[in-house]
């Protein structure tokens, strides 16, 4: 598996995976859906701000993808960051999502971050699980603060001291 940067060449598959995820699943309190333009501005924006946004490739496929960014704004949080992992429904359990976390963290301590935070859905027990397994630690449980699919939803914070 080889991770890189993502590329403008990788907003239509990234698009792919994130979308449905959107549409169809609690996953994400997002209901807006990601476009080719949009994405590939974000990787240029991640960039030119010194985060990053990363592919797993496994024979030229994509299995997923993280990125991430300042938890809240304000020069306060500039050493608190929080990111986004997604998979590929098929690369789930082949260890893609571990080694994407530890490539987002790596490249947010080596940028000076020392927390990284992870904002977890409440419906999502096996990404808490995934998180708790990495070393994050829940710090909060926010009660209904996610609104999606006609319903309220919580929202679990995690951290990681980077």
């Amino acid at each position: 598996m080889n991770i890189r940067p993502a590329s403008a060449l990788d907003a239509p598959v990234i698009a792919a995976i994130w979308n449905p995820i959107i549409r169809e699943t609690e996953v994400t309190f997002n209901s807006e859906e990601k476009t080719v333009d949009g994405l590939a501005q974000d990787f240029a924006a991640k960039e030119a701000a010194g985060k990053a946004f990363l592919v797993a490739e496994q024979q030229g496929d994509i299995m997923g993808f993280a990125t991430y960014g300042q938890f809240r704004g304000g020069p306060g949080y500039a050493h608190t960051m929080e990111h986004t992992v997604i998979l590929a429904p098929s690369a789930r359990g082949q260890g893609v999502g571990r080694a994407l976390l530890t490539a987002i963290e790596e490249h947010a301590r080596n940028a000076g971050a020392h927390v990284m935070m992870a904002g977890v859905s409440a419906e999502n027990p096996a990404a808490v699980a995934f998180h708790a397994a990495l070393g994050y630690r829940e710090m909060a449980r926010l009660p209904q603060v996610g609104r999606k699919f006609g319903r309220w939803m919580d929202l679990v914070l995690m951290q990681k001291m980077l």
